[in-house]
């Protein structure tokens, strides 16, 4: 096993209710691994298996080589998708009272509060802590222990534009430090800062990828061609021209925007481009597929269960 987070046949049965359906998945060390799926995929059942907070059905965990739920911890750090505190108690108590639990000596209080950046707030009351003050001091209970891999539920999901950012940098700050791996519905988020993706469904792994090679996998087979407004004529005429040869599947002309569907993406790489020699181009752009697109696409229930790929 070479990953930081090797998972196999992972299941989980609630009574007659399936959560989780034998999954593998596979988690690089250092890397920023976002878990993506819809509401009631498994994402929260599977990470308190993997903080050993539940018990699944069958399977194994194994994260940096000590497996879950088999006597030794692993060196994890987990933050729930809703943490709780002590509201009367200041930010440095509460993570004294952690690192207690932990039985650490000489916790890095300060360096995790300087961290979160919550270093001037550190004698506050966590009641008087706004949405983001407490995600950051969630966090920050999480990498008191040093770990190596750091186990994040939804960690931005309730946060404002200002909060998600601050959340996000943090996470992006740790790549190569730690193995993060956390799970989120927010796909632009993980489009930003993840290096690779899982996405579950209905208890089942459906694809696994790094992110640009998921990005490249959907890409749509469609180009958009813009010329200055003087050149409609001209546009028409590459239509035509284009639609002659049998490379695109259809075109859409809109003005000075003209819009193709190719047949054969990699041949349409290579000789759209050439035709548009002599023209007054203003943009001429491949619509790549976004993460949304992806997701909504792999998640869709009208569609068949995609091939899982490790």
């Amino acid at each position: 096993m070479t990953g930081a987070i090797e998972i196999r046949n992972l299941t989980k049965r609630f009574g007659t209710v399936t959560a989780l359906a034998g999954f593998d998945l596979s988690v690089p060390r250092g890397s920023i691994f976002g878990f993506l799926g819809p509401n009631g995929a498994g994402k929260t059942t599977t990470l308190r298996i993997m903080a050993g907070l539940a018990r699944a059905t069958s399977g194994s965990v194994v994260i940096e080589g000590v497996e879950v739920g088999r006597g030794a911890r692993p060196p994890i750090g987990y933050l729930p998708d809703t943490p709780g505190f002590y509201g009367w108690m200041t930010a440095r108590e509460f993570l004294a009272y952690i690192a207690r639990l932990h039985k650490l000596t000489n916790p890095p209080i300060d360096a995790a509060l300087e961290r979160v950046g919550l270093a001037d707030a550190n004698k506050k009351r966590v009641g008087g802590f706004s949405r983001g003050m407490k995600q950051r001091l969630g966090l920050a209970q999480a990498l008191l222990p040093q770990p190596r891999v750091l186990l994040l539920d939804e960690p931005v999901s309730a946060l404002d534009p200002a909060g998600r950012k601050a959340m996000l940098d943090i996470m992006d700050d740790l790549r190569g430090e730690m193995t993060v791996f956390f799970s989120t519905h927010i796909l632009n988020d993980a489009e930003r800062i993840c290096d690779e993706i899982g996405i579950i469904n209905q208890g089942r792994l459906v694809v696994q990828a790094q992110r640009a090679d998921l990005l490249a996998r959907f890409a749509r087979p469609v180009f958009e061609i813009e010329l200055v407004p003087d050149e409609i004529p001209q546009l028409a005429a590459l239509a035509e021209r284009l639609e002659a040869t049998g490379l695109v599947e259809r075109t859409a002309l809109d003005g000075a925007r003209l819009r193709v569907t190719a047949r054969d993406l990699d041949r349409a790489r290579r000789e759209v481009l050439p035709m548009l020699a002599g023209l007054a181009v203003v943009r001429f752009e491949m619509l790549g597929a976004t993460l949304e697109d992806i997701f909504l696409n792999l998640t869709d229930p009208a569609n068949s269960q995609p091939e899982v790929t490790p």
